[in-house]
């Protein structure tokens, strides 16, 4: 009995004349809603299994509507709308909008899709990070745009590019071919461990690195008291002017990070002050959640407050407590579950300042270890000799 091809790999029989043919779908006829079939034939069985294989092959992914004049800004405003925005969060959508509408429609939007280089594309690259900021207020005076930005920017295209691809609508991808700016390595700073205070919201953002709308979306529940357990599985943001509780940022986002007995007696005693809110720090103005930005406004008046000069942002207190696990040991991968970071290599690599400075210590001790094991004795000066315990026979008195 022939072997039954799996879904998505066509059909084969054999037909009365003898010949064997392959039917596959093609698609949907959009004006019918059936099914479109095509097949294939040839006279043995393996011969007409390696020629369907091939037409489901190259016709994958090639839409029924296509359209060979695409246009750079054409292409990417329906690789947006059809593959990127259903499967990204609400603000994340809005960035890539934003990127696709002021950056790179303006530049190459009108740029046939077949006809894209990627000397087009650096040139875009080049212009956008000299002079490519858009003008929101009138104050602003630089026009350049930063790296990560320019970063942003690549990625957003060549995710797009690598769609047309994939549908063979071009060849290749354009953007592999760019040079982008290096990866920026922005300077943290670390808030000095002698300025800490003990508002409920800021000491726990000190003791658990939580991202600033984690920390704001807590309830009382996702607190387990007598695990001293706290629970992170969702996220406050503001989209289009409202304040909503989303999912978190990646799924690594979603965990579970233990807190000191510290920590949690200052979170009871701040839930005692309103016991029938549900929410771990409810705004005292609405009784509803805090504006992001709002604890970032009380974060800079903290800050003056306590006579702290240095220009701290509240994503600094992150940054602040894993610098302070680092530095009194806890292992990378404990740090990284505890941050929500995707794997223990991004923590690392994010904190290259304290671990350098951890690696210089332990090459201190190792230093140490082996010059004392490497050390030569000095030897012992000789003691006196021992009184033999072999008794001597007197030959002379041997007669």
């Amino acid at each position: 009995m022939a072997k039954k091809r799996a879904n998505g790999e066509g059909s084969i029989r054999r037909k009365p004349n003898g010949r064997w043919e392959g039917r596959y779908t093609l698609g949907i006829d959009p004006a019918t809603g059936r099914a479109i079939q095509k097949s294939v034939s040839a006279k043995t069985r393996a011969e007409c299994k390696e020629k369907l294989d091939r037409a489901i092959r190259d016709n994958r992914g090639i839409p029924m509507d296509h359209n060979e004049d695409y246009t750079v800004a054409e292409w990417c405003r329906l690789w947006f709308e059809t593959y990127s925005k259903p499967v990204i969060r609400p603000n994340t959508a809005k960035n890539y909008r934003n990127i696709i509408e002021n950056h790179i429609v303006p530049a190459i939007g009108m740029v046939k899709l077949k006809r894209l280089t990627a000397i087009q594309i650096q040139q875009m690259y080049n212009n956008s990070k000299a002079k490519g900021r858009v003008q929101r207020f009138d104050t602003q005076t630089s026009a350049a745009l930063s790296g990560s930005t320019v970063r942003r920017i690549h990625m957003v295209l060549s995710s797009a590019l690598k769609q047309a691809v994939k549908e063979r609508i071009i060849p290749y991808n354009p953007c592999d071919n760019c040079r982008i700016p290096r990866k920026e390595h922005r300077e943290m700073t670390i808030i000095p461990p002698e300025k800490y205070g003990v508002l409920p919201m800021f000491f726990l953002e000190l003791s658990s690195g939580l991202r600033r709308g984690e920390l704001l979306a807590l309830l009382w529940d996702d607190l387990n008291v007598k695990d001293r357990i706290l629970s992170v599985s969702k996220q406050v943001t503001r989209i289009d002017g409202e304040l909503v509780v989303t999912e978190p940022k990646t799924r690594n986002s979603i965990r579970r990070v233990a807190l000191s007995q510290q920590a949690v007696d200052i979170l009871v005693r701040e839930h005692e002050q309103h016991p029938d809110n549900p929410i771990l720090f409810p705004s005292p103005r609405t009784g509803g959640y805090w504006s992001p930005d709002a604890v970032s406004r009380i974060n800079r008046k903290l800050l003056e407050m306590a006579g702290i000069e240095e220009h701290v942002r509240f994503h600094d207190l992150r940054h602040t407590f894993a610098t302070m696990a680092l530095s009194s040991g806890v292992d990378a991968k404990t740090l990284s579950s505890m941050l929500g970071h995707f794997s223990a290599g991004f923590t690392l690599d994010t904190y290259t300042h304290i671990t350098n400075e951890m690696q210089r210590g332990a090459a201190e001790k190792i230093g140490g270890f082996m010059e004392t094991v490497t050390a030569k004795p000095e030897p012992e000066p000789p003691g006196p000799p021992e009184e033999s315990r072999c008794k001597v026979i007197p030959f002379e008195r041997v007669g």
